[in-house]
């Protein structure tokens, strides 16, 4: 048992020694109860709830579109490949609004992008019965060049992000690196689907 600490102004005594490792490891850890610390992104907070609004946009958006017009063709781009690039881009900077420090921001942007693009593809691989038998569903083509596309526009818009974190309004400050980000990914739909 740790003796309690001398009051203040007094000298610690000589008796009490701690070693290096105990400086290391929290007090609560020594005491035999960890007391997991004060996180301040709680679900409780809105900007949470922003911040998965932002992971799960696009995500939600293709399984709407698996449901009301799964594409028929995989050789041209369909609205739901720009959509799908489109709020991969949007979802990843309304996310990286949410993060108050430049590189958090950028992160913030390509991380909810990564996983958005990674929900899509699962999605579109566990709805497509064909790709055990080995061929490319039409919806999978659609969904994997929209992720593609709406990675690269992500990339882009968090290279954006840092620039434009000091802005006060996170409308503002995600309104720019969204614009290009999306401008970029339609291009990248053209290149891998063209018309």
């Amino acid at each position: 048992m740790t003796p309690p600490p001398p009051p203040p102004g007094t000298a610690p005594s000589g008796s009490v020694t701690a070693d290096a490792h105990d400086e290391v490891v929290p007090v609560s850890v020594r005491l035999g109860t960890v007391v997991p610390p004060a996180d301040p992104e709680d679900w409780r907070r809105p900007l949470t709830w922003v911040a998965a609004l932002g992971m799960l946009l696009a995500p939600a958006l293709a399984l709407v579109w698996s449901v009301i017009a799964s594409p028929m063709q995989a050789a041209h781009p369909t609205p739901g490949t720009w959509l799908i690039a489109g709020a991969l881009v949007v979802g990843g900077v309304i996310t990286g609004t949410t993060q108050l420090r430049p590189m958090w921001a950028a992160a913030g942007t390509l991380g909810s992008a990564l996983f958005g693009a990674l929900l899509v593809v699962l999605y579109a691989v566990a709805v497509s019965p064909e790709v055990r038998a080995g061929t490319l569903t039409p919806y999978l083509v659609q969904a994997l060049k929209g992720a593609t596309a709406g990675l690269v526009g992500a990339l882009v818009a968090a290279t954006l992000m840092p620039a434009f974190t000091r802005m006060r309004s996170r409308i503002r400050r995600g309104l720019a690196p969204a614009a290009i980000g999306i401008a970029v990914s339609a291009i990248v739909v053209r290149l891998l689907l063209p018309a």
